[in-house]
This record gives structure tokens, sequence and C-alpha cells, in this order.
């Protein structure tokens, strides 16, 4: 065996452009076996983003092997599991991008002690943010609490250039055995729903680059006037990339910065938009709790209600307003949902359904593919009122008139909702097949009358708020 194997510990970075951790292995000409563990975390994760993540294992395996190179795959406790490896192949070293939830740093600071408790070089490296969490400070030394000032420390920064494709990784003498993916059955819990969103998501390297290259050359210079219509198609898509590292944020903000030095309009605010995803790491990493706790403590004790026949209305897209109901058919037919809609929606659970934004956010990460831990977390307790750089508590959206602004046309509406119309499109029929089962609903039934009058609902939410604020 070779005294120069390295192993390169795959999380959510499925890519070869600007891949810290990849360029590292590969420096000096070292033997490299890429490694991916089914570990506990994974069990964790809802049905959508779990599907998800076992399509880009696949298919950045598939990439790999194009390489002359391969992916091992094996289930069990990260530490063990890279022990073994390296006891099999005679490595000396081991690389891996960072992640920063707090069940990840745990994991990862763990696995780092073991292997350096065994005289393997634990290595991580940065690759899944611009900044790395605890390098942006306030003058005082603090963590930022507020993206407004966030974004003023951080873009002016110097953020060096992409690091090369790799385009050839050394394989090594013996390759260790394997598990096969499909004896994991990622997919299981999605059901048929899996077969609908396969058609609509955009999985792998080549379809990130893609997206991010049509954007910037269709939709950048008007991005800031047509994000917030839904049927626009103004937006990048790349959330769901980001989330599975198969591009990186380095790449999006250069291109991006190209674009806004040659004069494009929407290009500053594009580029706010990523560092908007920034600043919810930034938080999650300093506050922990933000994904179950109220950021403000003063909400504590708010009288949301739990989980409850409302809440299930919304999550069946049967809540009798079209905005609502076409966002969370969006989210069953396409495994996403447009920015707009997002707040629509959370609005109407936390605010005339008085559910608590917990519930939603749950919901929202057992059904989005591109679910990613801090930006769902910052943004459902923006729109609930109780997070950092919250909306107003009085900021409740109307659904029906933000219907009128946004979609004046019922483009959107049409895509998604049936019911009504004589020849609905493909994607309006994909809910029906997306759906579970025991819902029992069909394209014959009806479309539901609203759930709730809502100038009584905001009035009821207020009142809630009022008489709260007024007693705390």
């Amino acid at each position: 065996m070779s005294a120069d194997v390295t192993l390169l510990w795959l999380r959510r970075d499925f890519r070869f452009y600007d891949h810290p951790a990849m360029v590292a292995a590969c420096a000096n000409g070292a033997e490299v076996i890429p490694v991916f563990i089914y570990d506990d975390q994974i069990d964790t994760l809802g049905a959508a983003p779990k599907w998800r993540l076992g399509e880009a294992v696949g298919h950045f395996a598939k990439a790999l092997a194009e390489k002359g190179s391969r992916l091992i795959l094996r289930k069990g406790d990260p530490l063990g599991v890279l022990r073994d490896l390296v006891r099999e192949s005679g490595a000396r070293a081991v690389h891996w991008s960072r992640a920063y939830d707090p069940a990840s740093i745990t994991r990862d600071a763990g696995v780092k002690a073991g292997l350096k408790s065994d005289g393997i070089d634990a290595i991580s490296h940065p690759g899944h943010l611009l900044f790395e969490p605890w390098s942006v400070q306030t003058g005082k030394g603090d963590p930022y609490k507020v993206y407004s000032p966030y974004w003023r420390a951080v873009k002016g920064r110097d953020i060096g250039d992409p690091l090369r494709v790799v385009s050839e990784l050394r394989a090594p003498s013996h390759w260790p055995n394997s598990e096969n993916l499909s004896d994991w059955r990622l997919g299981t819990a999605m059901n048929r729903g899996a077969q609908v969103v396969a058609k609509y998501a955009h999985i792998g390297e080549a379809r990130a680059q893609g997206r991010l290259a049509s954007f910037l050359r269709d939709h950048v210079g008007h991005y800031k006037e047509q994000r917030d219509f839904p049927a626009s198609g103004a937006t990048s898509g790349l959330s769901e990339n980001l989330t599975y590292g198969e591009i990186s944020p380095r790449a999006i903000w250069h291109a991006g910065w190209r674009h806004l030095q040659e004069g494009a309009a929407g290009a500053e605010h594009f580029l706010k938009e990523l560092v908007w995803r920034e600043f919810a790491w930034h938080l999650l990493y300093h506050f922990p709790d933000l994904a179950e706790a109220n950021w403000r403590k003063e909400w504590n004790g708010f009288p949301w209600r739990s989980d409850n026949a409302d809440a299930e209305s919304w999550r069946r897209g049967m809540t009798g307003e079209p905005f609502v109901d076409a966002a969370m058919r969006e989210m069953y037919v396409t495994g996403t949902m447009h920015n707009r809609a997002r707040m629509i929606v959370a609005s109407y659970l936390s605010k005339h359904l008085m559910t608590d934004w917990r519930v939603g956010r749950r919901w929202f990460e057992e059904c989005l593919i591109d679910w990613d831990p801090a930006s769902n977390a910052m943004g459902w307790q923006w729109v609930a009122g109780s997070g950092p750089d919250a909306a107003p508590y009085f900021r409740v959206f109307n659904p029906e008139t933000q219907l009128g602004k946004f979609d004046k046309s019922n483009s959107y509406r049409a895509k998604f909702i049936f019911e009504g119309q004589s020849s609905p499109p493909q994607s309006a029929r994909d809910f029906f097949a997306a759906i579970p089962r025991s819902w029992g609903l069909a394209p014959e039934q009806p479309y539901p009358a609203p759930m709730i009058d809502l100038k009584a609902g905001r009035e009821r939410a207020l009142t809630a708020y009022h008489k709260h604020r007024d007693t705390d």
C-alpha cells in the first residue's frame, strides 16, 4: 500500500470546481479515496431532503467514475468508519469541508480529536460559506444581529478567487469495499412524490452551473424588480444546489460581482441575497438554538397554537386562499417554493391561523429539497416576528392582496391549482400525483372556500400581539 493515501470525506460538497478540501487532498500527487458516510444525522432528515441528498450522492458517484475514481459508501459512526478506512487503506490524512450546524460541529470535533489521537492528519476546510462565521464581528468583537450592518461589514471584503477545477483524482492501488446506495433507500419516505419532484429537480454540478449562467444572462438585469413575482422565473433557483454543495457560494459571488462591475442593474441585490444566506449561518453558528427557540425571548409564552386541524388544511394546500395553496402545491410538485410565497404561507400559518412557527418550520424541513437549517429557521422567525431582523408584529401579509400585486395574470395560481381550469397544466395535475394517498384528495373535488375571513384573522392576531406585549 502507498504511503501517500488520503481520505476525502464528502458531506455536502459534491463538485469539482472551487473545492478546497478536494484540492488539498489531491496535493502532492496523493492517492485519494472519496468517501460518503451515512450517519445518524442523515436519519434525522425529512423525506424530501433525504431523497435529494441520495440523488446528489448518486450523481456525484457517477461523476467520479468518469474521472477514473470512485465514491466509497459506508454506514455508521463517522469516526469508526474513518478509522476502519484508515486501517484498510493505510491513509495518513483525512480532509473534509466544514459544516456549521450544532450537530455537525459536535460530530466533527469528535472526529478530528479521535483521528489526531491516532496520529492521522485531520484537516477541515472552508467551502460551504463565503465567510467563516467567527470571522465577521462588530467593532466590539460581537456577532452581528442585524442584516444591514452585516452586509456593510462584508460587501467590501476581498473574497479569494475560486480554486481550479479538479480534473483528476489519483486512484489508489487498492479500493476499499463499498456499500450500495440503493440499499440505503434514501427515497423511501418520499413514496410516489419522488417521481414527480425528480422532473423538476436540477441535480449535479453541471446543471447548477447552467442555472447560474442562464440567470446571469437572462434575468439578473431585472432581478430586483421581478424577483417577487413567482411566475416570472426571475430567480436563480440555486438554493437547491447550494444546499448540496453542487456549486460554491464563492463561484456565485464572483460571477455576480463581474456582472455588477459591468453595470447589471440587479446584480447587487442578487449578491445581497447570497449574503442573506451567510447571515443566517452566522446567526445559527453563534446562536445554535435558533431553529427551536424564539430569538426574542419576549415571545416566550405567546399563545400560538400547537399543531391543529387548520394547520393540516394549510399543509394540504386546501385553505381556500389561492396564493397559499398554490405555494404549498408548488412545494409538493417541485420540492421548492418561491421566496415571496414562503413569506405568504408562513404569515398565514403563524398569524392568520395563530399556529406556532415551529410547526411550519418542521413541515418545510420535511418537504423542501433545498432545506437549509439556517435559512429556514431565520425565515420562519422573521415572518412570525420572533426572530432577528424580524418583520414587525403588525405586518400580516394578506394573501389575497399579495396575489393581486404579484400574480395579476393568475399565472402562478394556474400553474399549481387544478380546480376551476378547463385545461390545467401538467404542474397542476402533478400535485395529485405527488401528495400522500392518505390525504384523499382528487382533481374532481371542488376547490375549498376560504378557511377564515382574512380581516378577522388579522385582527385576532393583532389583538393577541397587543395583549401579550402589554402583559409581558
